[in-house]
């Protein structure tokens, strides 16, 4: 026991000389986090001699026995409050240490965890909140290890790991009206914007239509409703397509409703959230009537159209060759072959599952292009076989 609390003191001491003012910013109560790149979050002499002398993952141990999320390097947040969000979903409220570089509204990020002794990571898109604080809503899905585990064991005192922000999802700069659909759990990114709108106190039209299967299913409709009710600029359609329900409408996104949205004025930015069928499904409606469109889809894209029979992947680092499906997403083929590639958001925005291809033809499945070109990086979740390939993995 003294020996602990010896170690303990030593890295309390190093922690302090190794970066300047990061015990402050442990504490909810902390005035200002200073920037990583600042000259005062900058490693001391002190600190870079005993950096030298211990490893990385000596110094996390130590350090996370005065506090969790204590890390030389790692981006880590603590969870400090739970609610339930809607029918299978939660609302996680983060506290980042030093290292997490906040996300603009919109953007994602990778939120890692332990789960059944394997570390699995999942894109969410975060929303910022006062104190330097992040909050993600989780729904959990049947497959979503990591979703299912935030949502049904983790507890506030937990850490989850954090990746950089991402995305380039984001409200055009002009004063031009705005449209927002969102399909299920597409809401998420899309209530970070309006926060963010909100604390401006929103200088354009905006239009919020959000679908559900079912009443249950919405999240945030108190919130909704109170901002819609302090800013008249706000206008708020929610419905749900399989249970009817007298406070929301009922039925499907189609164009007779959309013309109601984007028949009269300025045409509107049009931005777009949910599954890949929602957003093509939009996507469709919108081309002729909106001033821009942007989309993210968060379930894997569909099979490309028309491919047939396997292809045969030679993953050279490894020295593995086995046979995937032409018409599924390479990152779920080789998942489906027991095999677990770096991956985050699985739809083409982070990069996380970039890999390089050495030679073969590869299809985009979001666009149907090909790209026979040797020596490329290439998007796992995005890209499917549309022949023999091999890659670096």
């Amino acid at each position: 026991m003294i020996a602990l609390e010896m170690y303990i003191q030593v890295y309390r001491h190093l922690y302090s000389h190794a970066y300047s003012g990061a015990m402050a910013s442990s504490h909810a109560h902390s005035p200002s986090v200073p920037s990583p790149s600042s000259p005062a979050s900058g490693p001391s002499v002190v600190g870079r001699a005993w950096a030298a002398l211990v490893p990385d993952h000596v110094f996390d141990f130590w350090a996370a026995q005065v506090s969790p999320t204590w890390s030389r390097r790692r981006s880590l947040a603590r969870i400090v409050a739970r609610q339930v969000a809607a029918d299978h979903t939660v609302t996680l409220v983060l506290a980042p240490n030093r290292h997490v570089r906040m996300p603009a509204p919109g953007q994602h990020m990778v939120v890692g965890a332990e789960v059944d002794g394997r570390r699995v990571g999942r894109s969410y898109s975060p929303s910022p909140l006062p104190g330097r604080r992040l909050a993600i809503t989780v729904k959990a899905v049947a497959d979503g290890r990591l979703s299912r585990h935030l949502v049904q064991s983790a507890r506030v005192g937990d850490v989850l790991s954090l990746g950089e922000p991402f995305g380039t999802f984001a409200l055009p700069r002009d004063d031009a009206p705005v449209l927002l659909l969102a399909g299920g759990s597409g809401i998420t990114p899309l209530m970070a914007l309006l926060r963010a709108e909100a604390a401006r106190g929103f200088t354009r039209p905006i239009t919020l239509a959000c679908w559900v299967r079912t009443p249950g299913e919405a999240c945030f409709v108190d919130e909704l409703r109170a901002i819609a009710d302090a800013h008249p600029s706000l206008r708020l359609h929610l419905a749900t397509t399989r249970e009817a329900d007298p406070r929301f409408a009922h039925g499907r996104l189609d164009a007779a409703i959309l013309a109601g949205w984007t028949g009269e004025g300025a045409a509107p930015h049009v931005l777009a959230c949910g599954s890949a069928g929602f957003v093509a499904h939009a996507r469709a409606l919108c081309t002729d009537v909106a001033a821009s469109f942007q989309a993210e889809a968060f379930s894997p894209p569909p099979a490309p159209d028309g491919e047939q029979g396997e292809a045969e992947i030679h993953l050279s680092r490894s020295g593995t060759t086995l046979r995937v499906p032409r018409n599924q997403p390479l990152l779920v083929a080789l998942e489906a072959a027991g095999l677990r590639p770096a991956h985050g958001c699985r739809m083409g925005i982070c990069n996380s599952c970039a890999c390089g291809k050495a030679a073969g033809t590869t299809r985009d499945v979001l666009s149907g292009a090909c790209d026979p070109e040797p020596a490329t990086a290439l998007r796992l979740c995005v890209n499917a076989a549309a022949g023999d390939l091999v890659l670096d993995l």
